[in-house]
């Protein structure tokens, strides 16, 4: 399912690898005290996510995610107490420092004092995350960034296929310009939600005006589009085919709101035949949620026509949510670059062109907890590295200084624009060319579009108050230097992909039903970019992908 899921352009050994050790990870939650969701008899139980025809994802109501993450941070919070782990909090890695070649240590900065400090280590783990917020609107928290991931890359670290982006396809649709992030719904919610748009424009029409609700839409008149194309995954196809789809409807002209960008994700038909208590006790977490930020619930009757009952729909729309592109690693999670390795979603390696759902917290676990303990270990056995490395050394020296340098050189650009304002514009000119659907002709636009905004950037930054203690848009600038190159980097590898596959769709490149059309002869590898300079191109290597277990064919969710 995952490497059919990611359009055959994940590495098959890692994938494989990564199914083996996920029932491990699940063991190791309930360990931790993850209250996982149980059948009546106490065993635990499962349910279908995307791209999946069993149910086989374990979870914790609607929020899973932040279940292992209080799981994780309690464990982790033991080793602290046992004085085993010191933490940092506060501090954001700004470079890596490399001694004969090896990575060594890094360079971070503490968010209360604004000071540079230094810290040596034997081997260096990013644990990241992804680049999600370059596009500005995200469903990522506001301070995820790719800073750590760019510092590896501007030491020469490989970045890998950065033009695999996923836009999730049930979020709260963007409702003004004033947001500054956006809100999942999450993709548990497609087992009893169905999605759908109006048959008739006319009825689209009237959504779109407020003449009409969801609820006053009969069922006859409802065209459930991802039932009606894919019979046999329904409204349970992977994320990059639902997304396509609701893009399809709502520029047909279909979009159930005033944007013209909304479809339904509804309730009625489950509520109905279950009940809305067995409903609530799986989804009422999300319900709330999704009450507290629009003001419906979707919970409530609304409507009843020709005796049949309908609720309140939630409106959805694809919106930017998880990078399957990152730092290049080999089967050990180590980049090119000796000492430094890379985990969870801040690499490349387990979901090809387009993640299935669940899969990022099986990849950040897997990694972690089952697959780094025990190759990181092939490294640190090299007795070359043990001799403890003081921070006094040039090379700490010279990282430290091109950090503060870059901190003045922003400090005193003294121009006129705010961070975010360059930000937003970066995400638009992201989201409108290298978006969605990209075209040969709209990512070379966007491309122009980026160079200009670095200009302003370099030029026009207005950043208040000093770089010594808490600056909060000193912190965003240096990010943002980040996202500039790293929204390069997406646009010149989604153009050099001269093909559709998963998250990357390029419209010369579909077939005649609308669907991704890959070109394995041609495009059957891993990219990976290597910076060459300030105002260089980056250099293009290829990985070639090796198939053993599985035959690469033609995705098909219809039957």
């Amino acid at each position: 399912d995952t490497v059919k899921g990611g359009d055959y352009r994940a590495r098959e050994a890692n994938v494989h690898r990564l199914a083996e050790v996920s029932n491990s990870i699940i063991d190791q939650c309930v360990a931790q005290g993850v209250p996982f969701a149980r059948e009546y008899g106490g065993l635990l139980a499962n349910r279908s996510f995307g791209g999946a025809q069993v149910s086989r994802t374990f979870y914790a109501k609607g929020q899973t995610g932040q279940q292992l993450l209080l799981g994780a941070y309690s464990a982790l919070s033991r080793q602290v107490h046992e004085g085993r782990v010191k933490l940092f909090t506060r501090y954001e890695m700004q470079d890596i420092v490399m001694i004969n070649g090896r990575a060594r240590g890094i360079i971070a900065k503490n968010l209360v004092t604004g000071k540079l400090e230094r810290f040596s280590a034997n081997a260096v783990v990013l644990a990241t995350g992804g680049y999600g917020n370059t596009y500005f609107l995200s469903t990522n928290a506001m301070g995820c960034n790719c800073s750590a991931a760019i510092a590896a890359y501007h030491k020469g670290a490989y970045m890998s296929n950065p033009a695999y982006v996923q836009i999730h396809p049930t979020c709260i649709p963007v409702h003004g310009d004033k947001q500054s992030k956006l809100t999942l719904m999450s993709e548990s919610l497609r087992n009893d939600g169905r999605i759908w748009v109006p048959k008739n424009k006319k009825d689209a029409e009237d959504l779109q005006k407020g003449i009409k609700k969801g609820s006053d839409i009969p069922e006859e008149d409802r065209d459930y589009y991802l039932e009606r194309r894919y019979p046999a995954f329904g409204n349970l196809v992977p994320r990059d085919v639902a997304s396509r789809a609701a893009k399809e409807r709502c520029d047909a002209g279909y979009g159930v709101n005033a944007t013209n960008r909304g479809v339904f994700l509804d309730f009625s038909e489950s509520i109905n035949r279950l009940g809305i208590d067995v409903v609530r006790q799986r989804y009422g977490n999300l319900f709330d949620m999704y009450e507290e930020i629009t003001d419906v619930n979707p919970g409530e009757l609304a409507n009843e026509i020709n005796g049949v009952k309908y609720y309140n729909p939630m409106q959805i729309y694809p919106a930017i949510h998880y990078t399957m592109g990152g730092l290049w690693v080999d089967y050990e999670l180590q980049t090119n670059l000796p000492g430094l390795f890379a985990i969870g979603e801040c690499n490349f390696s387990d979901h090809g062109a387009n993640r299935l759902g669940a899969s990022a917290l099986m990849q950040g676990l897997a990694d972690g907890y089952f697959v780094l303990p025990y190759t990181i270990q092939n490294y640190l056995s090299n007795q070359d590295i043990w001799p403890k490395i003081s921070t006094d050394t040039p090379e700490f020296e010279a990282a430290e200084k091109a950090v503060s340098d870059k901190i003045d050189q922003l400090m005193n650009i003294h121009g006129q624009r705010s961070v975010d304002s360059i930000h937003k514009e970066l995400g638009l000119v992201m989201w409108d060319h290298v978006g969605m659907a990209r075209t040969a002709e709209g990512l070379k636009e966007g491309l122009k579009k980026i160079a200009a905004i670095k200009k302003e950037f370099e030029t026009n930054l207005f950043i208040p108050g000093v770089k010594e203690g808490v600056n909060v848009e000193l912190d965003k600038a240096l990010r943002l230097k980040d996202f500039i190159t790293m929204g390069q980097l997406i646009a010149t590898d989604a153009l050099n992909r001269n093909e559709s596959c998963g998250g990357h769709f390029r419209e010369e490149y579909q077939t005649d039903e609308g669907e991704a059309k890959r070109d394995d002869e041609n495009y059957f590898y891993v990219s990976c970019w290597q910076y060459k300079g300030e105002n260089a191109e980056p250099e293009l290597s290829k990985e070639p992908l090796v198939y053993e277990a599985i035959k690469v064919q033609t995705r098909n969710y219809k039957n």
